[in-house]
């Protein structure tokens, strides 16, 4: 395999303290970075960096881990752009919104809907982000979840079954007979492409006794849980989500105390998706309170068409700097690597030998410039799996 040296880099962010102990996230100035296949294999100063068969000038930029986005909802039909304008004329989200996309959803084709996650995705590539999640729970019946999740696994290795999105609106007499559809036939033909179970744990959605069901069920045919949890109001959810060792507690912005011990005390990373409030003017989760804690913390878009239509992880970065408490460090490397611990994921995340060589080079000279200059399109090269997917650096 050919090797490349990328160098001149202003600022390269590994999120691996080893690689420079004075700085928390193993910062290296003045770096290059060399990869091989689709791995990286040296990273330090660009005066000590071996000779490869090919070089690239990063101009002076700041270089990152490519984005981690470890939660969005990309397997849909239509938007809700009706719903948004009404909510900003004053109107409370609901989760019965959900149902107007189902709607739109099962009346899609295999091909539509493939198309809308491939646009998205092209759309979350360019602004940095190399490794995505995304979710069923638009379909709601055992055909159209099986197809959401087949569609999704042909785009990303991080497929999740969200059958337990909303009670299916052909259920709507029957919440019992849906869970047993979730926990049964529906689970037995999704299954087969999934990695993670998940569970709406929300008052309108699912509660605590069904949630343990579905994720327990999903648990013993193989798949790992996660949970969206605490985002309308206090519940359960992230109590449960630290009992079952899920791998994340998706929202969590209404937290009692207790919850915030539970996350601090598991493994169970906290995932704050500021663009859910933003677009719904809800309250902030407080992520300076679970960082204080000692929680982990990760950031990702929840990008879907209700109530988080960004596809934008430095938007989210700005936002969890300006009204969330996180330092512009913090956020970053919860965009990055606390995406990946929240995907129980080494191999992303970082810059550093062994890992994949995920890279998004900034129009800029320090990450800091992603909360410093919101809305701006910083990013400026990307390589995923050691390719050039965006952009074509200066020489």
């Amino acid at each position: 395999m050919t090797t490349t040296a990328i160098t001149n880099i202003a600022s390269l962010v590994t999120n691996d303290p080893s690689l420079c102990a004075d700085s928390p996230l193993g910062t290296i100035r003045d770096a290059a970075v060399v990869i091989e296949g689709d791995r990286i294999v040296w990273t330090g100063e660009s005066s000590k960096a071996p000779a490869t068969d090919n070089a690239v000038d990063a101009g002076g930029r700041a270089m990152i881990p490519g984005f981690v986005d470890s939660h969005s909802h990309l397997v849909f039909a239509g938007d809700r752009t009706e719903e948004f304008n009404a909510r900003m004329s004053g109107h409370a989200y609901s989760a019965g919104g959900i149902r107007t996309t189902v709607a739109a959803t099962r009346a899609a084709t295999d091909e539509e809907l493939s198309a809308n996650v491939a646009r998205y995705l092209a759309e979350a590539l360019r602004q940095g982000t190399t490794t995505f999640e995304t979710k069923s729970g638009y379909g709601l019946t055992v055909e159209d979840e099986a197809r959401a999740l087949r569609i999704a696994a042909r785009h990303t290795e991080e497929v999740t079954y969200l059958g337990a999105h909303v009670v299916s609106p052909d259920y709507a007499d029957d919440p019992a007979g849906y869970v047993d559809l979730v926990t049964g036939p529906m689970l037995d033909a999704c299954a087969p492409y999934a990695r993670w179970v998940d569970v709406f744990c929300e008052k309108g959605a699912f509660d605590g006794d069904q949630a343990r069901a579905i994720l327990t069920a999903g648990m013993a045919k193989g798949l790992l849980p996660r949970v969206h949890a605490n985002q309308l109001g206090h519940g359960p959810g992230v109590q449960l989500a630290v009992e079952l060792d899920a791998a994340s507690a998706d929202h969590c912005t209404h937290l009692t105390d207790a919850d915030v011990d539970a996350l601090a005390q598991g493994n169970t990373v906290a995932t704050l998706l500021p663009g859910a409030e933003f677009s719904t003017r809800a309250t902030w989760p407080d992520a300076r309170r679970i960082l204080d804690a000692g929680a982990t913390v990760a950031l990702s878009t929840d990008c879907n068409p209700g109530s988080s239509f960004t596809s934008s992880m430095p938007f989210c970065i700005a936002l969890a700097v300006r009204d969330m408490g996180m330092t512009p460090d913090e956020a970053l490397w919860s965009a990055t690597a606390g995406g990946a611990a929240a995907l129980r994921r080494t191999d992303i995340g970082r810059i550093a030998p062994g890992a994949r060589a995920d890279l998004a080079l900034l129009d800029a000279p320090s990450h800091v410039h992603l909360a410093y200059r919101p809305g701006v399109p910083l990013v400026h090269t990307v390589w995923r799996r050691g390719e050039r997917v965006v952009g074509e650096p200066q020489s």
